[in-house]
């Protein structure tokens, strides 16, 4: 028996307001969903479904082109020997292939794992022994560090997307291998709760964890997506973002969401990221709609804007916003950003619309239809309003994790009851509005303080001369903890003892006097996690490095 080709019908959003939107919501969850068909088969197949501005000229794929090349894949999965539920790790860049190889998985009931490209052995060792991934597609680069790793014994076939020649029985020709299967392909038929992808998380507070998740997830975020975007698809729309697609933000909550939609995307691979060329490939394309990390966000606005930008819908997330973001980018953009707000074990569940509901800057805004988000405190009682809690998401909602890979213990460490945690904290106002405090692990414990990294960093993209900064505690042997921000300038300014004491004042005038950074150290850049956030674990253990140098050398300093 095969999966249906029925279209995905979204969601009824109806209502002038966030209070009927909200309220007329209801989850309407097939019995059996494959992402893979959803997204390619059950669309109109002379639809444009992707833009590769890679090729030149830009080559376009049509929704029944997708579909047939996937059947192609999956046609290849199963004729090697994968069987349901064995794991496919994907490690590139923003391409076709990527996409191809994740939805060919999904229709072969197999496991998807998607990789950054940007990983070295060591990373990829960790996440493809996890696993116990079975098959990999990759390029050249990336089957030279796989080809080469030990400890990965399950790891029987390496597809490679560029053709290049290896000595290793276990490498096979991607598009070799897709060029000879057939386009046709009967996708069994699945439960919407059948897992279908693992995503590590970024690791910043311990190993990273496999989050399991299962094909009904694209149909737990649909309501987000639709909200935040202003209820794409309109016709027009076209979607592009920064972000790797081996992250949840670039290929659940942007590619994968916009196909379930017929909204066509933009496939730009490159490495790192270059506000510039970001800027030209929005104008040149003609993009409606975009998801932009908020650091990405900060850097775009630090550059001209080029004639020819047209974008009906901007959404960023992934990092606390301070207030002095929306207004200038609703002045560079002529439009007003929608913050979204999840993780990837329960995404797309706060958010803002600004054609629907005031969005107050600085706010994470509302839950979205369909998810019920509260802040608790530890007894598990709704905090009273105004009163820092963490934030929590009831189960079950269709958008969460089934489970961490191997990890049962981390798994129901991550429910409070029928509440799952998110590690965050934050306080709801009278109107109903989110407002972020800090990560409950990114808390500076000071002298008896608490304090919150997020509102110092706020303060400090204030000031004139910063572009970006960060904000974590550094060990000290009096006060347990001091705040040390690491600063990126902008252009004009250069690092100094005077600069230094010029942002130390201002943070005192406009924060509380125990909350300046005694400690910061200018950066040309700072250390982003695959997923675009800023990673405070890198700039934590830079920091607990400096703070041992500094102790050193006060303990060879003559006595005073």
């Amino acid at each position: 028996m095969s999966t249906l080709a029925v279209r995905f019908q979204p969601f009824p959003l109806t209502g002038k307001s966030y209070a009927e939107i909200h309220g007329r919501f209801r989850w309407r969850l097939p019995e059996h969903f494959n992402i893979g068909v959803a997204c390619t088969n059950a669309l109109p197949a002379d639809r444009l479904a992707l833009i590769d501005v890679s090729a030149k000229p830009a080559r376009r794929f049509t929704f029944g082109e997708l579909a047939a090349l996937t059947n192609r894949v999956a046609n290849v999965l199963c004729g090697v020997g994968l069987e349901r539920g064995d794991r496919v790790a994907v490690v590139l860049p923003q391409i076709p292939a990527t996409a191809l190889a994740h939805i060919g998985a999904f229709k072969a009931r197999l496991i998807s794992v998607p990789l950054s490209s940007l990983f070295g052995t060591d990373a990829l060792r960790y996440r493809l022994a996890d696993s116990a991934t079975r098959a990999v597609v990759t390029d050249a680069e990336g089957m030279e560090r796989i080809a080469a790793l030990d400890g990965v014994p399950d790891l029987r076939w390496i597809f490679v997307t560029d053709g290049a020649a290896s000595s290793d029985t276990r490498v096979i020709d991607f598009w070799r291998a897709v060029g000879e299967a057939s386009p046709r392909f009967a996708a069994p038929l699945n439960r919407a709760d059948e897992p279908c992808m693992i995503i590590y998380t970024s690791g910043t507070t311990g190993p990273p964890k496999g989050v399991l998740h299962a094909h009904r997830v694209l149909l737990g975020q649909a309501s987000g997506f639709r909200v935040c975007h202003e209820f794409t698809p309109q016709r027009g729309d076209l979607m592009w973002t920064p972000a790797d697609w081996a992250w949840i933000g670039g290929l659940v909550n942007t590619l994968l969401l916009a196909w379930l939609h017929g909204v066509p995307m933009i496939a730009a691979p490159r490495r790192g990221f270059d506000a510039e060329w970001a800027l030209n490939l929005l104008a040149e394309h003609g993009v409606r709609n975009v998801f932009l990390p908020t650091t990405a966000l900060r850097m775009m606005l630090q550059c001209p804007i080029p004639r020819g930008i047209m974008l009906r819908s901007l959404v960023t997330g992934g990092e606390p916003q301070e207030v002095g973001l929306l207004e200038d980018a609703r002045s560079r953009f002529g439009i007003t950003f929608n913050e979204s707000y999840g993780q990837t074990e329960a995404d797309f569940v706060i958010g803002q619309c600004a054609s629907r509901w005031p969005v107050r800057p600085g706010s994470m805004g509302l839950p979205y239809p369909g998810h019920d988000v509260q802040v608790l405190g530890p007894d598990g009682a709704r905090s009273a309003t105004g009163e820092v809690g963490e934030v929590m998401v009831r189960a079950p909602d269709p958008t969460m994790l089934l489970e961490y890979w191997n990890r049962p213990d981390a798994t129901r460490d991550k429910f409070q009851g029928s509440w799952l945690r998110t590690g965050d904290l934050a306080r709801v106002d009278d109107e109903g509005y989110f407002w972020f405090e800090a990560r409950i692990d990114d808390v500076i414990k000071s002298a008896g303080y608490r304090i919150g990294p997020d509102e110092i960093e706020e303060c400090l993209l204030r000031h004139e001369a910063v572009a970006n900064t960060a904000v974590v505690g550094a060990p000290d042997p009096v006060r347990g903890q001091v705040v040390m921000a690491y600063v990126q300038l902008r252009r004009g300014f250069e690092p100094s003892p005077k600069l230094e004491a010029r942002l130390r004042a201002h943070v005192k005038r406009h924060l509380a006097a125990y909350q300046y950074p005694r400690l910061i150290e200018f950066a040309e850049s700072l250390p982003l996690t695959p997923s675009g956030k800023v990673d405070r674990g890198s700039l934590r253990r830079q920091a607990a490095g400096r703070a041992s140098d500094r102790l050193g050398k006060d303990a060879g300093a003559p006595a005073p």
